[in-house]
Order: C-alpha cells, then sequence, then structure tokens
C-alpha cells in the first residue's frame, strides 16, 4: 500500500560537568514565538512541557536505578530517572531552569533502559524528550558547549559532510599515525573530545554505490523503503549494501533513492533540537511519500526509534500529521521486518560464536530483543552467546560519547569487560554508534573480538561467504 502523497539540594560536582559550564537563562527568547517565562517563573514554557500526568505515573519505586548508566556510576539520586523526573514536577511547579537542572537532564544518555525495567510502564522517553526541547530553546549554554554543540550538529547530520571526511581519514588511519597518537596520551591530555572522536573513528573501506531501487530475488513479498543514514552512509557503507542484499534475497523490492536522502533527524531529537529535527523529518517522507512502500527499514537503532515517533514529532503540523503517523507504523528494524515475513533464502553455514549486543535504542525503546537473535540462531553452526549486565548502555549514546567522553569511557569499558568475557570471536550488534563504542573500549582494554552489524552476518550466510570474511 502506497503512503498517500500530501501537499504542501547541592549536588556533587563531578569531571561530567560540562566544558565551560553554564550561563542562566537570557530571559524570554522563544524560538517558536510563544511567550517564554522569564527567569524564576518557572522552567518550561506553554510548548509541550513535560506532562504532569506522566509525571505522576511514577511511584518512586526504584526498580529503575540499577539500569540507569549514570545512577550506576555515580549513585546519584538526581542523575536517576526518577530523580530527574521530580525535577521536572519541581519545574512545573516554578522552579527555574537552573544550570544544576540542566546538567542532571543532560547527563542522561536516554538509554531508555528505565522504561523497560519500570513496573508502573511511566514514559520517562516522552518526558525527557519534552524537557530537553525546553532546555534547547529556553537555557544559554556556555561558550564552548555552545561551539562545540555547534560544530556536530554542522557536520554529523550531513551525509556528505561526512564523506568529505573519508579521503583524510583514511590517509590519517594508513599513516599509522593513530598508534602514535594513542600511545602518547597527548591529545586525550590536551583534547578529550578530538582523543574521543579519533578513538571512535572505524576503519574505513570503499564505499560500493547503492542503486534507487533493487529488485526482490525471486517472488515478490514486499515492497520496502530503506534508510542509509548519515553515520552508517559514511562510515559502515558496507551495512547499507549487505542490507539492501539482504531484503532482495528475501523477496523484497528494496527502494533506496540514496541522492535524494537525507538525516532522518535521530540526532536532533534526542537532543532536543526539535524544529530542525522535524525539517529532517518532513524532508524524509517528502522523499518516499510517492514510493508506494509497504514498510520502511531502518538498519540503524536510533534512526529506527525516531522513526517510529514521526507522528508525536510532527503532531503540530496539520500537513504532515496524518502521513507521519502513517508512515510510523510502517517503520520496522530490520531484524523485525525479516522476522515477521519469515525466511525464504537458504541459510549457508557460518561456524562461528557470536555474542549479540541489545543496541539501547532497538531493546529499550523498541522493543526488538528476541527477532535479532532468532535470525541469528537461524543460521547453521552459529553458536550464540550472552553478554551480562545486556540492559547497561556501552556509553556511545548518539552523540553523548563526544560531548562527554570520560564517563562515556568508564561505561565503555564496562562492556567491554563482559563482551570479552563471552569469549566469542564476532560482536554483533544494529547500531553504528555501539559498534564504534565497543571496538574503542575492547582496544583500550587490550583485548580482541570482530565486530559486525547484524545485516553483514545474515549477508555472509545467504551469499555462503567464508566466516573469515566477518573476522
Amino acid at each position: 500500500m502506497a503512503i498517500p502523497h500530501q501537499p504542501d539540594g547541592p549536588d556533587r560536582t563531578s569531571a561530567f560537568s560540562s566544558p565551560g559550564g553554564t550561563s542562566p537563562a537570557s530571559g524570554p527568547r522563544d524560538v517558536l514565538g510563544l511567550a517564554a517565562r522569564p527567569p524564576g517563573e518557572g522552567a518550561f514554557d506553554a510548548h509541550h512541557p513535560p506532562a504532569a500526568d506522566l509525571i505522576a505515573d511514577c511511584v518512586h519505586c526504584g526498580f529503575c536505578l540499577p539500569t540507569c548508566p549514570t545512577y550506576v556510576l555515580w549513585g546519584e539520586e538526581m542523575d536517576s530517572p526518577r530523580g530527574r523526573i521530580h525535577l521536572m514536577k519541581q519545574g512545573l511547579e516554578g522552579e527555574p531552569l537552573s544550570d544544576s537542572m540542566v546538567t542532571h537532564v543532560d547527563r542522561c544518555l536516554g538509554c531508555m533502559s528505565c522504561v523497560t525495567a519500570c513496573p508502573s510502564g511511566v514514559r520517562y522517553d516522552r518526558l525527557i524528550s519534552d524537557t530537553r526541547q525546553q532546555v534547547e530553546r529556553r537555557h544559554t549554554r556556555g561558550p564552548r558547549e555552545r561551539a562545540l554543540r555547534a560544530a556536530i550538529f554542522a557536520l554529523f547530520p550531513y551525509r556528505r559532510r561526512l564523506r568529505l571526511l573519508r579521503g583524510p581519514l583514511r590517509a590519517y588511519q594508513a599513516s599509522g599515525l593513530g598508534w602514535l597518537v594513542r600511545r602518547t596520551g597527548l591529545l586525550a591530555r590536551l583534547a578529550p573530545t578530538l582523543a574521543a572522536l579519533e578513538s571512535l573513528a572505524p576503519p574505513l573501506r570503499r564505499a560500493a554505490r547503492l542503486p534507487a531501487r533493487l529488485p526482490a530475488v525471486g517472488a515478490r513479498r514486499a515492497v520496502v523503503g530503506m534508510l542509509t543514514g548519515c553515520v552508517q552512509s559514511a562510515f559502515f557503507p558496507e551495512v547499507n549494501a549487505a542490507t539492501a542484499r539482504v531484503l532482495a534475497a528475501e523477496g523484497c523490492d528494496v527502494v533506496i533513492l540514496p541522492d535524494r536522502q537525507g538525516c532522518c533527524g535521530a540526532l536532533s531529537v534526542h537532543n532536543g533540537r526539535e524544529a530542525e529535527a522535524q525539517a529532517f523529518a518532513r524532508r524524509t517522507l517528502d522523499t518516499f511519500a510517492a514510493a508506494g512502500i509497504d514498510f520502511f527499514v531502518v538498519n540503524a537503532a536510533g534512526c529506527g526509534s525516531t522513526l517510529k515517533e514521526y507522528g508525536e514529532l510532527l503532531r503540530d503540523e496539520p500537513r504532515y500529521a496524518t502521513l507521519a503517523a502513517d508512515f510510523a507504523g510502517r517503520v520496522r528494524d530490520l531484524s523485525e521486518l525479516l522476522d515477521e515475513l519469515g525466511p525464504v533464502a537458504t541459510r549457508h553455514p557460518l561456524p562461528v560464536t557470536v555474542a549479540y549486543h541489545d543496541a539501547c535504542h532497538l531493546a529499550h525503546a523498541q522493543g526488538v530483543r528476541d527477532q535479532p537473535r532468532r535470525l541469528l540462531r537461524g543460521i547453521p553452526g552459529l553458536e550464540l552467546r550472552e553478554i551480562a549486565d545486556p540492559e547497561i548502555c556501552c556509553g556511545s549514546a548518539g552523540i553523548w560519547n563526544v560531548l562527554h567522553p570520560g564517563p562515556a569511557a568508564e561505561l565503555g569499558d564496562r562492556k567491554a569487560r563482559t563482551v570479552l568475557a563471552t569469549g566469542a570471536r564476532l560482536l554483533v550488534t544494529a547500531n553504528p554508534g555501539c559498534l564504534m563504542q565497543v571496538a574503542a573500549s575492547v582496544t583500550r582494554a587490550g583485548g580482541h573480538i570482530a565486530l559486525a552489524h547484524t545485516a553483514q552476518v545474515l549477508d555472509a550466510s545467504l551469499r555462503n561467504r567464508p566466516v573469515e570474511e566477518l573476522l
């Protein structure tokens, strides 16, 4: 079925604190034209503040505490989900949007592990999202952090700009300078953000060009659109190629339109940049509105989570609200759709031990856990091993590991230990950020494990490729 086209108390200080600090809000400056409250008259304005009824759902039971990465790191109540919900309640009751409140909101990774753990069904995902867009519109950050965030959002959501980095990055990796940089530790001391970016950069391979449309192999079972993404497209093009081949092998016509795609808006949504996210979402909808797709397939967990929320993101826009809600209902993670359709292509043996890492925005935000495991177990010869403490985030969380490299490294090191303890030869996950974060952490730990996306493992089995290609 085609998507219809529509016309136009004091807190403990830590090294985690934002570089340069923050400054108080500077008065009414609502970019939406709403009457923003001046400082001292409450944290939030009338544009989608965190909802009081959702806040009231929290009974402060504490089930979220052992699953929250920042609470696990520091043991601070205000760095737990229920602590942040308490701050939101205070904001609704008239407390100002203070530096302290913003710091605790910023510290949240948005991993949504608490959503899974909560017995009361608290919509923390909705609460933190609404709070972050208030923070971004109403709070003035320090100059260094403003500059850092401006640089990040001028680069990461734009695949063409990211691709310009491929040449210099490949030359840098080939030169061997990376080994020297990491060995001296000088960059980490002088510029921790740059050091984090350097350590996260994956080995780059030749990027194959994707066609606008890839026909199904055999009888057509569905027509699917496919997100190519920003980071995925620039740094993991082999994952996109494997995704398209697997979908075609399983009887799907794959509509890709790579030259027309842009960012889906996930990074912007997760960081409170609402207007920017909405612009990216409208472009995605316009690109695929007339493509006649049954499903829209995503191979990056954070992107899939956002695409499934397009209906909420564009709920205030008459031209797009219905289209966005319909489109969101068609979004599937790759493993989700393949599990839903059932296998038709022959699986060839892959004799390898695999540790599967649950990407947070796949397991917690989308509730997709069993499907990728069933797909992997369906490959002859593959042995699947579980990782201890799977609910604790690896520390990637979109750009969180760039904004907060120290705590992110602590979480990454913790994840690396549990991954290596499995003894598996291959780590499989479904998000580019996780692949980069865990790879950097394993290297730091002095260990070795090959890493691959779920799509690459399935592709190797379907094409009867040797397991050594994954290792």
